[in-house]
């Protein structure tokens, strides 16, 4: 009896699954997904020139809004009547408090519109807005408010009060120039703006999650 010269040929071992083989495929990336990694840098930091440019657009669009602030002021703010004796000008109702009513309709239609900007302005950057937005908002305010004076201001009765009293004769009343005395009223809109945006933010802004805990092994114990 002779052996065989070759030595068999052990068994193939069948195929272990390796963990790439049994893991599930990644997710396709959703569209928030891919908005966010567009926001994003190589490195995951954010993306400073896209929040930048966020923040001029979110100014420019809240100073226009100042247009329609001069408007309504320029409509809903008391009138002063003046009257010429055909020497002087004095005012018709020296008791009257329209110049402290034209401060006071100012105020109010800067809190209203600073209200207003920062739901928008919170709604639409779909509550992911930096640090580049908030300034955009406040600057936005404050121009939209300037804007909002220059433009009440503008469109109002005539600021050359002598000229007008000649051309309406002696004894006929005629409205004063709008006017505002106040100049801190200019800040009501971009402050409740802020504190608006601010309360937003801190109610529906999603927050980070809790770090998990630290495991404690029975070498801790």
């Amino acid at each position: 009896m002779t052996a065989p010269l070759t030595p068999p040929t052990p068994p193939t071992p069948p195929h272990q699954p390796s963990p790439q083989d049994s893991a599930w495929p990644p997710p396709y990336p959703s569209a928030a997904t891919k908005r966010a990694e567009r926001a994003e840098g190589a490195d995951g930091a954010p993306d400073m020139a896209a929040e930048a440019r966020q923040g001029v657009l979110v100014a420019a669009c809240v100073t226009l809004a100042g247009a329609a602030l001069g408007l309504l002021w320029l409509w809903l703010a008391p009138r002063i009547g003046l009257v010429s004796d055909g020497k002087a000008v004095f005012v018709k109702d020296t008791e009257g408090e329209g110049a402290v009513g034209a401060d006071g309709t100012f105020t109010l239609l800067g809190l209203g519109f600073g209200a207003l900007s920062a739901a928008a302005v919170f709604w639409f950057t779909r509550r992911h807005g930096g640090i580049a937005v908030v300034a955009g908002l406040a600057l936005g305010g404050l121009l939209g408010s300037l804007l909002g004076w220059g433009v009440g201001t503008l469109l109002g009765p005539t600021h050359d009060v002598v000229a007008h009293a000649r051309a309406v004769g002696p004894g006929v009343t005629f409205d004063a120039p709008l006017e505002l005395n106040a100049h801190g009223a200019l800040l009501a809109w971009p402050v409740a703006a802020m504190l608006v945006h601010l309360a937003l933010a801190a109610l529906f802004m999603p927050r980070d999650p809790d770090p998990e805990p630290y495991p404690i092994s029975e070498w801790d114990a």
